[in-house]
């Protein structure tokens, strides 16, 4: 009888279109790429101190940001339209934007040569590290490459078997070389760029072969016209993702560093949630507007907020037990920062309901504007707060610039709205600052109740019955969610 099951699912899915197995598999590579690295944290919480930690972390946070300069982000969105935009030379295309990235990556790799005591003094990092660095920017740089190539194909198979493979020998190799290694960051990092140098530089060459052009004025120019432009909403967005860690380590110091990572680490698993929710939803935001269906959209806006909030309030509920697994005593203080970074969670998906607009209507005045101003903000209040507050000051003016963000959207989608839609709004103001009230309240109820643990896990029996109680209105709406690629 199981084997008839089986074989029943097997033929359903060979019967599937060649887009919806690829857009599957594709699910299955995220959540491979960032599932693994949340697993195996809790195994380098243990091997190193919280200062180590804190400065592992640092160093992917300054590696965010450097990448933004030496790579110009050729990868994100100018590729992925250029590959449509040259269908015809696509393999020309593809090969001339990795012979500039390489280029750029070179030079910059001669620019701090040429002047290393002053990057490392800057980065406080060591000349061994900084090398490793400018290695991963590049590696990951050809990966993005080939990977976005393979998607438009709907190729999926490789991408599963490189993504596998990678995601499992990062861990693996990153532990041995911890264990061996005396200056354990280092060796962490290392580990990281050998799997990544192994792993890509054959997407690179492949690509090359297959394009035959490592130079081609006319690609270069128009991919350096796209996206230099687009530099300061890249950097924004990696700053206010990323200037918490390197202004506490600067601060505070790296053990505060590491606590804070850690939290931020935990907090973000739901961003693998995010993510696949969106891949989802969002083209199906893109067909409302396309076809002037604006009003159709807040039936699922308001109970995919509401699920995004219910999955937050979970991860703030259990933040305690949730450290104790993640990582040993040392790192506990971690659960005072989660609750705020939680709710910034909630935020960054809330704004892209909004920014679909902007990004329809090719408004990216607007969206350079709200990003520019919201890393800016975080980083003065970072400033003025972190001296006063300590490290926990920093998920408080995380949670706070991710607020003003989606309030800068929503001002932005009502504006278009105005023009386009003859003022129309997708959504109600009222229920949307309704379901954030109620997710707010009892984030920072639930927060206060930490040092009770009768207290929380009372709150938590009394949101289990709730949930209970209204089972099946809920089933109703993630099956309407589940449903609306037949909308």
């Amino acid at each position: 009888m199981e084997k008839i099951k089986i074989k029943k699912y097997i033929i359903k899915y060979n019967s599937l279109p060649t887009p919806i197995k690829a857009s599957f598999w594709f699910l299955i590579c995220a959540f491979l790429q960032r599932g693994i690295s949340v697993i195996t944290t809790p195994i380098f919480t243990r091997l190193l101190t919280t200062a180590e930690y804190g400065e592992y972390n640092v160093f992917n946070s300054w590696m965010g940001i450097v990448s933004v300069f030496v790579t110009v982000n050729l990868f994100s969105g100018v590729f992925t339209q250029g590959l449509v935009k040259f269908e015809d030379k696509k393999n020309q295309f593809a090969s001339s934007l990795q012979g500039l990235c390489l280029t750029l990556c070179v030079v910059w790799t001669v620019i701090y040569l040429l002047f290393h005591n002053f990057w490392n003094q800057l980065f406080t990092l060591t000349t061994v590290q900084m090398l490793a660095m400018l290695c991963m920017i590049w590696a990951t740089a050809v990966f993005n490459f080939w990977s976005v190539y393979e998607r438009v194909d709907f190729k999926y198979k490789r991408l599963v078997i490189v993504s596998v493979a990678v995601s499992l020998s990062k861990p693996v190799l990153g532990v041995i070389f911890v264990l061996l290694a005396k200056d354990k960051v280092t060796a962490r990092i290392l580990g990281l760029a050998l799997v990544e140098l192994i792993a890509y530089t054959w997407m690179f060459i492949s690509q090359i072969r297959r394009g035959k052009r490592f130079f081609d004025k006319k690609f270069w120019l128009y991919a350096l016209a796209f996206n230099l432009p687009l530099i300061p909403h890249y950097l924004s967005m990696t700053v206010l993702n990323s200037s918490d860690r390197i202004m506490i380590n600067s601060m505070v110091g790296p053990d505060a560093a590491g606590i804070y990572s850690l939290a931020y680490s935990v907090s973000q698993i739901m961003t693998i949630f995010n993510i696949s929710l969106m891949q989802t939803i969002e083209p199906w935001l893109y067909k409302k507007i396309k076809s002037r269906r604006i009003g159709d959209m807040a039936l699922i806006a308001y109970p995919t907020f509401g699920l995004i909030a219910a999955v937050n309030i979970i991860l703030i509920a259990l933040a305690p037990e949730i450290v104790s697994i993640f990582a040993p005593a040392s790192y506990y203080d971690a659960i005072w920062v989660i609750p705020p970074v939680a709710m910034s969670v909630y935020f960054t998906f809330a704004y892209t309901f909004f920014a679909v607009f902007e990004f329809y209507y090719e408004k990216t005045k607007y969206i350079a504007a709200a990003t520019t101003f919201g890393a800016i903000l975080n980083i003065v209040l970072n400033y003025i707060f972190i001296p006063i507050f300590g490290y926990y000051a920093a998920g408080y003016t995380t949670l706070v610039c991710f607020i003003i963000f989606a309030i800068y959207h929503f001002y932005f989608m009502k504006k278009i709205c105005k023009t386009e839609f003859d003022g129309a709004s997708p959504y109600s103001t009222k229920i949307l600052l309704i379901i954030t009230g109620i997710f707010m309240l009892l984030g920072f109820s639930l927060l206060l109740t930490y040092r009770n643990v009768i207290l929380r896990y009372g709150i938590i029996l009394i949101l289990c019955v709730a949930l209970f109680v209204k089972r099946k209105e809920l089933i109703k709406q993630v099956k309407r969610i589940i449903s609306i690629k037949k909308s």
